[in-house]
């Protein structure tokens, strides 16, 4: 490889991952810069003990809120982010969520495009994700130019039990698009997926799928352990010169012809906002004021249905939906949010929230319980935001639509009840959970309103894109990873038309 790329990637998550999959064909040098290293293979990949209450895999890093209080947020730095431990739901965004929808708390807005312009690209995303899942089954599913090309994962009986009393009640389960080979995750151990580390045992994240694509064309370098720290323009304030970083306690530099910025909604925010300079004062491609606002997290809870008559023996339990809530409450009122099913929750996972409960009992809890997981659309807000103050980063997150999603957790209450379980248990996530945070790099039309243009590509600086999560303009209400897959594909289409052009 040239010893200055054609382009520089900061970050291997789902964006910087993909857009190096699509990019990887057309020839282009291309270094990927990931401040994390690889998730070895160890014994504490399986061990909920280690994962959920010892905290394994958490990142030794404190964050702020405004008023000076830490937190220890749950995003990861390694090969392929925080995909290594998402439960692997590769969902589309409705078609309605592209367009205006008004919400009990406020109006979410529509976006740039319709979702007949992201549509061939989801296809291309669901290919190479290798997405398993059933079309014709969710009522809200939007059109699909292509079927999908695996079935579901299937339902284990004690699941498929609760889908069908669903089903007998008058709701829609819907079989969850996931991205895992279930042989080879149960080969290396009888766990579910969700919140477990992956080191290529089955589950399609960044790195097993998109960076594997990509790191197949020798044109493509994964450099690791280097944590860029500023971009430096041109002295015009234009282009990107420069991508400033550290490996192995040393200060180094690139000097690229692009540069993509996927580090994850906070962490590319926080780049833009310490790269300021004396012609961009309030950090790089901020012209609008809006680096760093619009910070959205889903509302989220965790729901556990118990009744004494009912047992789970399932392993991973993750695969069915709701959607019946999801365009309306149910009966004309406003959207409410999906529901799916969380991987399986044991005493050991349990324990971590209840320390002071015997893992015994509450594995007698857990063997009579099924666990979901309810999420709504947090309504982008310039008062929800990412902040900078010398080495700190300050999260700002003002919780929208919160009664929508109190009323989702209702009505999921209300219909296990009917489905035959007497207790229903509810406990929402809070900021420490990366519950998909998206919106502070928006993309938008107008320079004025929005730092990212319909192709990812910043308004300011002409060899600058963000592909991370960072450019969604609403957080609808179901998991992003797909829809930033798919951007990140049209994203890289676009470049190699664009600005690759010989």
């Amino acid at each position: 490889m040239a010893s200055q790329p054609d382009i520089v990637i900061v970050g291997s998550g789902i964006g910087g991952a993909t857009v190096a999959a699509g990019l990887a064909p057309s020839g282009a040098e291309i270094l990927i810069l990931e401040a994390g290293v690889h998730i070895e293979d160890r014994p504490e990949n399986r061990d909920q003990r280690a994962i959920f209450q010892r905290g394994h895999f958490r990142p030794k890093e404190t964050w702020y809120e405004t008023d000076g209080k830490g937190f220890n947020p749950g995003n990861y730095y390694n090969v392929g982010g925080n995909s290594k431990f998402y439960g692997a739901v590769l969902t589309r965004y409705r078609r309605e969520d592209f367009e205006e929808m008004q919400h009990l708390d406020g109006v979410s807005p529509a976006w740039p495009f319709p979702y007949e312009e992201l549509e061939p690209w989801y296809s291309k995303a669901e290919a190479l994700y290798q997405v398993r899942g059933r079309l014709g089954e969710d009522p809200t599913e939007p059109a699909h130019s292509n079927d999908y090309a695996y079935g579901p994962v299937p339902d284990e009986p004690a699941v498929a039990k609760v889908r069908k009393r669903l089903a007998e009640i008058g709701l829609h389960p819907y079989s969850l698009p996931l991205g895992v080979d279930l042989e080879r995750w149960l080969a290396k151990g009888e766990t579910p997926w969700d919140a477990h580390p992956n080191s290529f045992d089955g589950k399609m994240d960044a790195e097993t799928a998109a960076l594997t694509a990509a790191l197949e064309y020798p044109n493509v370098r994964l450099q690791t352990g280097s944590r860029v720290t500023r971009l430096a323009t041109a002295p015009d304030g234009k282009a990107i010169e420069t991508v400033h970083y550290i490996k192995d306690g040393a200060e180094h530099s690139v000097s690229p012809k692009l540069v993509i910025l996927a580090a994850g909604a906070v962490q590319s925010a926080v780049l833009l906002l310490r790269s300021a300079d004396d012609r961009n004062p309030a950090g790089l491609a901020n012209r609008s004021d809006q680096v760093g606002r619009n910070f959205m997290n889903h509302n989220s809870s965790a729901v556990i249905a118990l009744s004494p008559w009912y047992r789970n023996d399932s392993v991973y339990q993750k695969t069915f939906g709701l959607n019946d809530f999801y365009l309306s409450d149910g009966g004309g009122g406003p959207p409410l949010g999906n529901i799916q099913l969380l991987g399986r929750v044991s005493g050991a996972i349990l324990k971590a929230n209840m320390p002071a409960v015997p893992e015994w009992l509450l594995n007698q809890i857990s063997a009579r319980g099924i666990d979901f997981y309810a999420m709504s659309e947090d309504l982008p807000s310039p008062d929800s935001r990412v902040m900078v103050d010398g080495d700190r980063i300050v999260l700002q997150w003002v919780r929208t639509n919160w009664q929508a999603h109190l009323d989702l957790v209702a009505k999921l209450k209300a219909v296990l009840r009917k489905a035959g379980f007497p207790v229903v248990l509810a406990r929402a996530f809070d900021k420490r959970t990366p519950s998909h945070q998206c919106g502070t790099v928006r993309i938008g039309k107008d320079p004025n309103e929005a730092p990212l243009d319909v192709y990812c590509r910043t308004f300011d600086h002409p060899n600058l894109f963000v592909v991370d999560a960072g450019f969604l303009p609403t957080s609808a209400a179901v998991n992003p990873a797909l829809t930033v897959a798919a951007q990140a594909l049209r994203v890289a289409d676009h470049i190699v038309k664009e600005d690759l052009r010989s």
